[in-house]
């Protein structure tokens, strides 16, 4: 049956929509809208992305609890940023961090994890040099940054996906 319709959801959500849409029934519509949706569902098969390796589910559950106490962390620090704009000694700026994870999962729960702590987004990744580009809010030194996102997150990150 997956290789007659591979998508078998979506091509029925296609098939909805293209009917509601048309405000029709008839069989030349349920035709043409089911033609469609094949069409579209065999179209994303060769998009198909790698299956996830997802290992060891204990240093996940330790890297969600450790991310939410650096979000929890960074907010307060963020919001003493904000609330007292008096102070001239903090500057904002970019940081160059190289990675050895390649997992696209991995990268992709990095991405998330970076720009989910309040205070530092993920900018760029360079894939030829395996470095990333983060901004952070609070800029104090560089090579703190890079230690931090290097062992609180990519290394239990490659435990999890590599």
């Amino acid at each position: 049956m997956r290789r007659v319709l591979p998508y078998p959801l979506l091509a029925a959500s296609l098939l909805v929509l293209w009917l509601l849409l048309n405000q029709s029934v008839a069989p030349g519509s349920v035709v043409l809208g089911g033609m469609l949706a094949l069409g579209a569902s065999w179209a994303l098969v060769p998009l198909r992305p790698p299956k996830a390796r997802f290992r060891r589910l204990g240093v996940a559950l330790r890297l969600a609890v450790v991310v939410l106490g650096d979000i929890i962390r960074s907010n307060i620090a963020a919001a003493r940023i904000i609330l007292r704009p008096g102070r001239r000694d903090r500057r904002s700026g970019f940081v160059h961090i190289p990675l050895e994870m390649r997992d696209p999962y991995g990268l992709a729960a990095l991405a998330c994890i970076i720009t989910a702590t309040p205070g530092t987004i993920w900018v760029e990744f360079d894939s030829a040099k395996g470095t990333v580009l983060i901004h952070v809010l609070d800029l104090i030194e560089e090579e703190e940054w890079i230690r931090i996102i290097k062992d609180r997150y990519e290394r239990r990150l490659m435990e999890i996906f590599e």
